[in-house]
């Protein structure tokens, strides 16, 4: 019996599927383009990317993940900073023990390794490497965390993100 093995595979995470702290969020759909948009307002936000994959406890088998593409837009004021953009992976343990969560080692691309590139009036596509790519047990989660400090002007436009992985059942 064979197996699968894809090795250049992606899924799509709409912004409805991202959750999202303070501010207000308004969900839009314009010249065919989902977004949510947060009104300009002087506070921080937290993003909270889901990557939901298939984990596997057999070795080398389920999702491993490569990189995720998010698509954001900062206008009409930069954001005061952006410094913060963190992929988390969560321990599901077992009955009675504390579920846990420890940072990834990341690399981010070259046009936003920087909270100054990320912050700046633009369109973005900023993507994160996993600096070791590992196949998903089953007793992990992972998500990915922005935090973005608005400035008082600062409109935030989030169409989404993309998880890159290699799939192998």
């Amino acid at each position: 019996m064979g197996y699968v093995n894809v090795t250049d595979i992606s899924q799509f995470i709409p912004p409805s599927a991202i959750q999202k702290t303070l501010g207000t969020w308004t969900p839009t759909i314009a010249y065919n383009v989902v977004s949510d948009v947060r009104s300009a307002a002087d506070a921080s936000f937290t993003l909270l990317i889901p990557l939901v994959l298939p984990g596997s406890e057999i070795a080398l088998q389920g999702a491993k993940i490569k990189s995720i593409d998010v698509w954001y837009k900062i206008a009409t004021a930069a954001a005061d900073d952006f410094a913060t953009v963190a992929l988390n992976q969560v321990t599901l343990a077992a009955d009675t023990v504390a579920v846990s969560g420890a940072a990834v080692d990341v690399t981010i691309d070259t046009a936003h390794d920087a909270a100054a590139e990320r912050k700046a009036i633009a369109s973005h596509k900023m993507t994160v490497t996993l600096d070791a790519e590992v196949f998903i047990d089953q007793d992990y989660a992972y998500f990915l965390s922005c935090v973005v400090d608005a400035a008082a002007g600062t409109v935030f436009t989030l169409f989404g993100a993309r998880v890159n992985y290699t799939l192998r059942l």
